[in-house]
């Protein structure tokens, strides 16, 4: 089967619409990310502060956990019916959710009906986002001629950056404009509000779209799958083209994009304590200047290939993550950086005394003498090593050379023994001159900036090619459910749960570069197996 490219005048709508419409798709699902801690203050207010705050990062990442449930859905519905009619479905899905959480009373009005209604949301959400990108990529990839794949693809590309910008840049207009309090207060529903505004712009335009070329020739030929489900997952040969495309391509992807565009703005706030509206303005003006890249790498994988620019995005991740994220500390908190070289902080203790401090449900109490210790100095943003003594000993905190002991917070005097523990830790921390905020004034703005664009250039040289790769990966009667599942398993579940993931090891380790070791696996995996196995797409006629 062949096709004959749409006219360019007709492409270049194709490649607007379908970009345009997924920007506000991805910008309505990272509003509620972006707001995290206003929701969990507004929606789970009935447990406290900092159940309600792991509460809400769980409904954001509900989410993610649902997108290749979507994929399914959506790509089965896009391969029977048709790829405009199903993503012209999941943005007015999106659209209407968003909306609707920026009317939804809070908890205080109606009790436990606003976190369920909440999460309810967020799933159709996901559900929504698991269909949208499929749709998006195969459309304006079957739109384009042959030796353009890459370069019009990569429009797709730009919408999950850019609309992550528009939701940061819409959220600090807001702030500034009516001030912190009234933002908090119930400024914050204005961009939900503004949702059905873009929904409104985004359907316009895609109902003046007709249906892909590909497809259309398919229904002329009757060459449609009539079981989409079952010959992209239940015959062999298209699971084995699954498998290779989650593990040696969208994996890796994933934990790249999550890493420098999410993973960066938690490092500065929750690690190195940088005002959030200054990390803000850092991450935004980085993803600013790396996002023409995006195109740019699509229209060069069409001349050197795909996967070579994909995988040494994988390459130069996993090689210099490390030394990125130390170059950060330096730059935007020096203060910490120099004192964990003069005073380096050890937590000695049994092993056996300590715990995985996570607790969704907000009812287990961690009282033990190393709990209290570790909690004491991540509430603090302080990175501290292990060091193991004798079953049975107390924990002891030690801040260079002096030494904290911790203590047992089941006994009567608790209260008195906090007080003293927290007063002579902060002490001690404070001597040796460990910041409790990280200085604007010794912020190296410029110099923080190029290390995030590099994270953020990473990102790029993975995402910008891989749409048109996964479309020319699966035969054009199957394309669309057989390349959303990978890609959403790899986005929605490498990369969704990356800072939940790194934030753990982080908290058991001690060290904030800990976390790192997450990405750096998962992208090695996918740089091995895709230069082991991966094949060469962008020959390929997309046509059959």
């Amino acid at each position: 089967m062949t096709h004959s490219a749409a006219p360019a005048r007709d492409t270049r709508r194709v490649i607007v619409a379908s970009s345009l419409g997924t920007v506000f798709e991805w910008y309505d699902f990272y509003l509620y990310g972006s707001m995290a801690a206003i929701i969990s203050r507004q929606f789970f207010s009935g447990v406290n502060p900092t159940a309600g705050f792991i509460f809400a990062l769980l409904a954001f990442a509900a989410g993610f956990a649902v997108r290749p449930f979507g994929a399914l859905v959506f790509g089965r519905l896009g391969d029977l019916v048709g790829r405009k009619h199903t993503f012209l479905v999941t943005i007015v899905i999106m659209g209407v959710s968003t909306f609707i959480v920026g009317i939804l009373p809070t908890y205080a009005t109606i009790g436990i009906a606003a976190p369920v209604i909440l999460i309810l949301l967020r799933l159709l959400q996901g559900l929504a986002l698991g269909g949208e990108y499929g749709g998006a990529a195969t459309y304006v990839a079957e739109h384009a001629p042959n030796g353009k794949r890459g370069a019009y693809t990569s429009w797709i590309q730009t919408t999950a950056t850019m609309g992550l910008f528009l939701s940061l840049l819409v959220i600090m207009a807001c702030r500034i404009a009516l001030g912190n309090e009234a933002f908090e207060a119930w400024g914050w529903r204005i961009p939900f509000l503004l949702s059905i505004v873009l929904l409104g712009i985004s359907v316009w335009i895609r109902l003046a779209l007709d249906e892909s070329p590909v497809f259309k020739t398919m229904k002329a030929e009757g060459t449609r799958s009539k079981a989409p489900l079952t010959e992209s997952f239940a015959r062999w040969g298209n699971v084995k083209i699954v498998l290779l495309a989650l593990f040696g391509l969208t994996a890796g992807q994933a934990v790249v994009w999550y890493t420098g565009q999410f993973y960066t703005l938690f490092f500065l706030t929750q690690t190195l304590k940088v005002d959030a509206q200054t990390a803000n303005i850092l991450v935004a003006v980085s993803l600013l200047l790396g996002t023409p890249f995006f195109v740019i790498f699509g229209v060069l994988s069409d001349r050197v290939g795909r996967k070579p620019i994909i995988l040494l995005g994988c390459a130069l991740a996993a090689l210099t993550y490390f030394p990125l994220f130390r170059a950060l500390t330096h730059y935007a908190n020096p203060a910490l950086e120099a004192a964990q070289q003069s005073a380096p902080v050890v937590v000695a203790a049994d092993p056996d005394d300590c715990s995985v401090q996570f607790n969704p449900v907000g009812t287990s109490k961690f009282t033990s003498s190393c709990d209290v210790a570790k909690a004491a100095l991540v509430a603090r943003g302080v990175p501290y090593t292990n060091e193991e003594i004798p079953a049975g000993g107390a924990a002891v905190i030690r801040v260079g050379s002096t030494v904290i002991p911790s203590f047992d917070a089941t006994g009567a005097n608790a209260a008195d023994l906090r007080t003293q523990f927290q007063a002579s830790l902060g002490g001690a921390l404070d001597a040796a001159a460990y910041p409790e905020r990280a200085d604007p004034a010794r912020i190296n703005t410029p110099m923080v900036i190029l290390v995030l664009w590099i994270l953020v250039i990473y990102v790029t040289l993975v995402y910008g090619p891989i749409a048109a790769m996964l479309v020319e990966m699966f035969p054009s009667k199957i394309r669309y459910t057989s390349m959303s599942l990978p890609y959403h398993i790899g986005n929605g579940w490498f990369g969704g749960f990356l800072p939940t993931t790194t934030f753990a090891i982080v908290a058991a380790k001690g060290d904030i570069y800990a976390g790192l070791w997450y990405p750096v696996a998962i992208a090695t995996m996918t740089l091995v197996i895709g230069a082991l196995f991966l094949k060469e797409t962008k020959d390929v006629d997309i046509g059959g």
